[in-house]
């Protein structure tokens, strides 16, 4: 190789001879040189994320990693295996992507042949959020650090991945193990972003490029393995739950829990947002334990609904959200929980086969304004039930839709019912009960349950708030916390919840005899009693309050 003397004395040369061609090449020359020489310097990042970050991103002022992204990032080359969780709004994605980029850039620099595996609960996660949020970060390198040119959008940087000369990083679906278990190369990073419920099958698939790799050495000894598992945490199961608990077999991860406390002090979640949280979501709901105290926590003892159904029912949605909504199915109905006092709210829940495509939510109107607004839902032929709480105020809407002959299902929550649970063996004490009930069955994961819910964070609240409890009789029965228990310990009414369980419980309100309470001892509904596939048809007795 030519030294800076030579090379300059052959510039001179040329530029007294205007030889272009050759002083081209002698610029690329050049430019290879340097390029060696920062690739070179980029090296000294192989195995130390945080200083990759500190020098190679640009950083606006009073920018950078928090104390705990550096705790993150360090543990990767000197664990190995790491996983951590902590409230929502961390930084858990950004943190992601910097890692990748970093193992990235060292290894293509380093001439190793890589690759990055990138894997989440859902391909939504993936596609929506972490592919974009590379894309975001790769543009803030500092390329003069790196020892390189940008990433090129053409052959590079790609819609869903990122491909270079010696790797790729790559998005793969959790649900498909066999896809992540045939990636080979001397240096693999698994990323697992909402590792929470990614299936065992997955982690298993991930732990077998650790067989031949060198785990417990200095680092730099080729073949290399590393894991970084990131998430919410949700309920206490699965194998995100078994690494943090530090269960038989497990102990060689790394686990790191980002307290709320800690997010605070680094300034990714403002104290303001998690008192709000506890309001709404209150303190001892399993959201506000999952997503804002980052702990783990369920609801199925004594919630009627856990939270991961609800969850998972938000999943489906968003898969047929980013399909592009294709038609639906089946019947149509429309669940109205009707305003009792001025701080809620009058909400339409719209419902299309086993989807609510959509929640309105409209405030201080009175009972002519609401009649109106359900004579609309209903569609210009009829063909769209309204499923209308007739409690209350409820009530009057009830019977003015009758007056106009309308379409209208009465939903009596404190009506008795002879529903019986899906095996049979337990009664409800209401209507209100039954409704609630045949919700959680059709959220169910044991029956394969296809019902979609949009994401609203206070109808994921409103559905797994209610508790639930029994009492002794032939059947037993099952009681769900009333309405106005569950206002006084919430603090709000559950609008969103019930409007949703109400067009979910239409079919059986429309095999059933219900009476409006303004009308009471006078036969109003839509029909003779008939049974069910879950039982008799709830709604069906008096409409006598408890």
């Amino acid at each position: 190789m030519r030294s800076r003397a030579e090379l300059e004395r052959e510039v001179r040369a040329l530029v007294a001879t205007g030889d272009i061609t050759a002083l081209r090449e002698v610029r690329d020359v050049v430019r290879r040189a340097r390029s060696r020489q920062n690739s070179r310097r980029v090296l000294r990042y192989m195995y130390d994320p945080v200083g990759w970050a500190r020098d190679c991103l640009a950083w606006e002022p009073g920018e950078g990693l928090t104390a705990y992204q550096d705790d993150c990032l360090a543990a990767i080359p000197a664990h190995r295996r790491v996983a951590a969780r902590g409230p929502h709004g961390l930084g858990k994605t950004g943190m992601a992507a910097i890692a990748v980029l970093w193992f990235a850039t060292t290894r293509e620099a380093a001439g190793i042949d890589w690759k990055v595996i990138m894997t989440a609960s859902a391909w939504r996660h993936l596609s929506v959020y972490l592919v974009p949020e590379l894309r975001k970060w790769a543009k803030r390198i500092r390329w003069d650090q790196v020892g390189r040119e940008p990433f090129s959008e053409r052959t590079e940087l790609l819609a869903l991945n990122l491909k270079l000369e010696n790797g790729a990083a790559t998005p793969v679906a959790s649900h498909k193990p066999e896809l992540i278990e045939g990636a080979h190369a001397d240096s693999l990073l698994y990323l697992i972003d909402e590792a929470k419920i990614v299936p065992d099958g997955t982690w298993d698939a991930i732990e077998g490029a650790f067989s031949g790799g060198h785990t417990d050495g200095p680092p730099g000894e080729l073949p290399e393995a590393f894991a970084f598992a990131i998430s919410t945490p949700g309920p206490p199961a699965g194998r995100f739950y078994d690494i943090h608990s530090r269960k038989p077999g497990l102990e060689d991860w790394w686990v790191r829990h980002v307290t709320l406390a800690e997010a605070i002090a680094a300034g990714r979640i403002s104290p303001e947002w998690a008192q709000q949280r506890a309001r709404q979501w209150g303190r001892d709901s399993a959201m506000y334990a999952n997503r804002v105290e980052g702990e783990f926590h369920a609801s199925d003892e004594d919630s009627v609904i856990p939270l991961a159904w609800v969850e998972a029912a938000v999943e489906r949605w968003h898969v047929w959200d980013l399909a592009g909504r294709p038609p639906l199915e089946g019947r149509r109905f429309t669940g109205v929980d009707v305003a009792r006092a001025g701080g809620d709210s009058t909400i339409l829940a719209h419902r299309w086969g086993v989807t609510i495509t959509g929640l309105e939510a409209h405030d201080k109107e009175d009972t002519m304004r609401t009649v109106a607004r359900v004579q609309a839902a209903t569609g210009e032929a009829g063909e769209i039930m309204p499923v209308v709480d007739s409690i209350g105020v409820g009530g009057g809407v009830v019977d003015r839709l009758r007056e106009l002959e309308a379409p209208v299902l009465a939903y009596t929550g404190a009506a008795k019912t002879t529903a019986r649970t899906r095996d049979g063996e337990w009664g409800f004490v209401n209507t209100r009960s039954a409704a609630y009930w045949r919700m959680r069955e059709l959220l169910d994961p044991a029956y394969e349950p296809e019902v979609m819910l949009p994401p609203d964070t206070e109808l994921l609240a409103d559905l797994t708030a209610p508790m639930w409890d029994t009492t002794t009789g032939v059947p037993p029965k099952i009681r769900v916390e009333p309405k106005e228990d569950l206002v006084k310990r919430l603090g709000r009414s559950p609008d969103r919840g019930d409007a949703v369980v109400m067009a979910f419980a239409a079919e059986w309100l429309k095999a059933s005899a219900v009476h409006s309470p303004a009308r009471r001892g006078q036969p109003g509904g839509q029909g003779g009693r008939a049974a069910s596939r879950y039982g008799r048809a709830i709604g069906g007795g008096s409409s006598r309050t408890r």
